[in-house]
């Protein structure tokens, strides 16, 4: 039904001129023969009394910011494992524009995350509220590290940092995480309420601490010529887990970044953006009490969202439609490195873009073996590398990624589709082309009409592929 009431709008939403011969460019992916150009095409003029899968209207969304994943310690472990003609391989495959993906958007934690060796902040001494003990030495010899082998290929990438928890001595329990675990040591009865609870102590002395220890994060990766360009509060402050995360309340929030973050920032380091995130919860009222804050919500530029966050895209943006928001971490997998776990992926990023989002954030982008983190949990990646034999796996998630951001650059923008579309995302880049990916999930070959600009396209789409066109102006 859907389909038919499409054909009487068909000439408010397509430019119906002369169907002419089209510069095409079509690179497919499966399982078994990715990243191959495909040629099993047709052309045709637009008739308006035809109805087809999909029409790409001239209407316009979001501006696309980027697409990014994130570095970790082990990351630098499993490269590493790599000798440096496959390092080069893996790095240019990851971020040149020109060849590979183009991650461009990418982010690090600030301390430890669960991709850390072990937990680390970077003042675990008690109660140096003056920091003279602060220190990146850590960092000096493995993400930094990291972080300039990635410039080194693509320097003009945006980098943005989050803590996935604040020093023990700022918190209530002195412990990293929320929930016990006998890899945390964590007494159970020190287990925080996620989300309604704030872990950092209240008062001003350690509040003020806190946001000049994030400041001074800035100005040491600065020095150490690592410049970032945003950063966000707290990485999933909603997670209730054996891994370092700390919970915030939405007042907790809005009276850190109204009062002490924001204006230190703005003061310090007025060029690094602050975005409201890493938020993990699909509680609207939680979000609109910080973003209406007269104090905090001045200070944000964009909100982050993973996980939970992905349910109140929509809402979010219908009341904070000016407001940038992204993807900041994809859900992660269990370590399966398989076709279902890119189709799932591609799912969550059709959901992020659809809800508004302008950019979309992988995880870890290379593990080695099973992706398991240093708290037990087996994840997916980009880039899987075998401590055994020390070759790399470029999984197929890595290709869908690819799929993407090999021709969506930033400054695109995404392009408002109807019909049969919900496999299907659409672009306009900068130099006037059109960018159509479509997933074929079924498992049989599928042909597929797509209109647009006056003109359709039948693509034959192979079983349980990835196909990216690129319709050349």
């Amino acid at each position: 039904m859907r389909l038919l009431k499409l054909a009487s709008f068909v000439c408010a939403v397509a430019v119906a001129t002369a169907a002419h011969a089209l510069d095409v460019e079509w690179v497919a992916s499966t399982a078994s023969a990715p990243w191959l150009p495909q040629n099993d095409y047709s052309v045709s003029k637009f008739d308006q009394h035809t109805v087809y899968d999909v029409i790409v209207t001239r209407y316009t969304e979001q501006t696309m910011l980027g697409w990014g994943g994130c570095f970790g310690e082990l990351s630098w472990d499993a490269l590493n494992l790599l000798g440096k003609k496959d390092q080069d391989k893996v790095l240019n495959e990851l971020f040149n524009t020109k060849t590979g993906i183009g991650l461009t958007f990418n982010r690090f934690p600030i301390g430890a995350n669960d991709f850390a060796r072990d937990w680390y902040s970077l003042d675990e001494t008690p109660g140096d509220y003056a920091l003279k003990h602060f220190s990146i030495k850590r960092d000096k010899k493995c993400m930094i590290p990291l972080i300039k082998k990635a410039l080194a290929v693509n320097p003009d990438m945006t980098l943005w940092a989050c803590p996935w928890s604040p020093p023990t001595w700022m918190k209530s329990n002195h412990n990293y995480a929320t929930k016990a675990d006998k890899l945390n040591g964590m007494d159970p009865k020190l287990e925080v309420k996620t989300g309604a609870e704030d872990m950092v102590f209240q008062d001003e002395r350690t509040l003020d601490a806190y946001a000049r220890y994030l400041c001074k994060f800035l100005t040491e990766y600065k020095k150490a010529g690592v410049n970032v360009g945003m950063i966000m509060f707290q990485n999933e402050p909603y997670t209730h887990n054996i891994w370092p995360n700390c919970s915030w309340s939405p007042r907790g929030i809005a009276n850190f970044v109204g009062k002490y973050l924001g204006p230190r920032m703005r003061r310090e380091h007025k060029d690094v953006e602050l975005w409201h995130g890493t938020m993990n919860t699909s509680n609207f009222d939680d979000l609109m009490t910080v973003m209406t804050d007269p104090e905090a919500g001045q200070y944000f530029t964009g909100m982050g969202f993973q996980w939970e966050g992905k349910d109140v895209l929509k809402q979010i943006h219908g009341a904070l439609p000016h407001m940038k928001m992204m993807c900041t971490e994809n859900e992660c997998g269990s370590g399966t490195f398989d076709w279902p776990a890119a189709e799932k992926t591609f799912d969550n990023i059709k959901t992020y873009l659809e809800g508004g989002c302008g950019a979309y954030m992988y995880f870890n982008m290379i593990l080695k073996d099973k992706g398991t983190s240093s708290w037990g949990w087996d994840q997916n990646v980009l880039v899987r590398v075998d401590s055994k034999t020390h070759t790399a796996q470029f999984t197929p998630e890595f290709y869908l990624m690819k799929h993407l951001g090999y021709y969506v650059k930033p400054g695109s923008v995404k392009m408002k589709t109807m019909g049969n579309d919900e496999n299907l995302l659409a672009f306009r880049l900068e130099d006037g082309s059109t960018v159509v990916f479509v997933a074929n999930k079924d498992k049989n070959d599928r042909k597929v009409t797509v209109a647009l600009k006056g003109d359709v396209i039948t693509f034959n789409l192979k079983a349980k592929s990835f196909n990216t066109v690129l319709i050349k102006k």
